[in-house]
């Protein structure tokens, strides 16, 4: 791809290296037991970006784990850091927000799956809350 990538991110280990050539959208806070258990906390994404506007340097060590019938994850053989959700049938996925090189300028923009949320926590801000899906 050409031009000046709109983020750049990579694992713990820098096994895996990526640039998005796509406008980062507003994220979601997922509060799923996939995403909690996956991440051993909240799991932060970005909004979908179109999977064609993403390069990735050391795509040989990125593994996927297909965690539900209608996702799969993205993240490092080396490292196991955690990096990409993907919806089975969208041509988008979405990036682990904590895989980001800073400035990142996203802004959280809401909560989803709070029905499935830890009972060890509280959420603290006034973002919106879905049960759910917020696509749903």
């Amino acid at each position: 791809m050409t031009g000046t990538p709109t983020a750049t991110g990579h694992c713990l280990c820098g096994a895996v290296r990526y640039r998005v050539f796509a406008p980062l959208r507003p994220a979601s806070v997922c509060h799923c037991s996939q995403c909690r258990r996956q991440h051993g906390a909240l799991g932060s994404y970005t909004g979908g970006i179109p999977v064609d506007s993403l390069e990735i340097d050391g795509a040989d060590r990125l593994a996927w784990y297909q965690s539900s019938a209608s996702a799969r994850r993205g993240f490092c053989r080396e490292c196991g850091s955690k990096l990409f959700w993907q919806a089975m049938d969208r041509r988008t996925l979405d990036v682990a927000l904590g895989s980001l090189d800073p400035p990142t300028g996203i802004v959280l923009a809401r909560h989803i799956f709070v029905a499935d949320k830890g009972d060890y926590y509280e959420i603290a801000d006034e973002l919106p809350r879905f049960a759910g899906s917020s696509a749903a």
